[in-house]
């Protein structure tokens, strides 16, 4: 999160390294949108509905595909969160962070490493192609979330509560390829299953 004790000089560097991130972003093909920091809710007296950025248009499924130029517009003048629409170039699958860490520790033993994202609100994404369904073992967890057509994910570093949004995998780390969705909800669903049974184990022992 944007501190209003900071340097402008830092807070220039911040908005710089955002802009930069979004521009390489879009060169790629991946859908950029410009998000709200807290700072700006707060300024308009909502932050008591704020959980995570938003668009800061309401039009934003129109910018979807946006040419890079237009992007790098976006994140001159003023500093937004990095968001990139879901359902047309990716999609992600948003998880508590245990159930994070366990499918990450998975998708390593495979060799097939997913691109990563940590929130500072203890949520993690797996950034996957594009998927047409997602497994009943996930769709019925409250705690999983599907980002796909109509949604939007913040991206680092775009400043949150508490935080910035992070890597925990860089999608450098897959040569920029995203993985299929259907081997990355496999490996979730995997350590969906290992999560409950080691729950089962510490009920037993209890």
């Amino acid at each position: 999160m944007l501190d209003a004790n900071w340097p402008d000089s830092w807070r220039n560097a911040f908005r710089i390294e955002l802009r930069a991130e979004a521009i390489g972003l879009a060169w790629r093909g991946w859908p950029v949108l410009p998000g709200a920091t807290p700072e700006q809710i707060t300024a308009e007296g909502d932050d008591l509905t704020w959980r995570r950025p938003v668009p800061v248009r309401d039009d934003w499924r129109e910018l979807v595909g946006s040419h890079a130029h237009q992007v790098a517009g976006w994140f001159t003048d003023r500093t937004h969160s990095l968001l990139v629409a879901t359902g047309t170039v990716l999609d992600a699958v948003e998880v508590d962070q245990e159930l994070g860490k366990r499918a990450a520790r998975l998708l390593r033993a495979v060799g097939h490493p997913a691109p990563i994202v940590a929130m500072p609100n203890g949520r993690w994404l797996f950034l996957t192609q594009v998927a047409k369904a997602m497994p009943a073992e996930l769709d019925e967890r409250v705690s999983v979330q599907w980002h796909g057509a109509g949604s939007y994910i913040p991206l680092p570093p775009s400043p949150f509560q508490h935080g910035v949004v992070h890597w925990r995998v860089k999608p450098e780390v897959c040569g920029w390829q995203l993985p299929d969705a259907a081997e990355v909800q496999d490996v979730l669903v995997r350590a969906l299953a290992a999560e409950h049974a080691a729950s089962l184990v510490e009920t037993a022992a209890a």
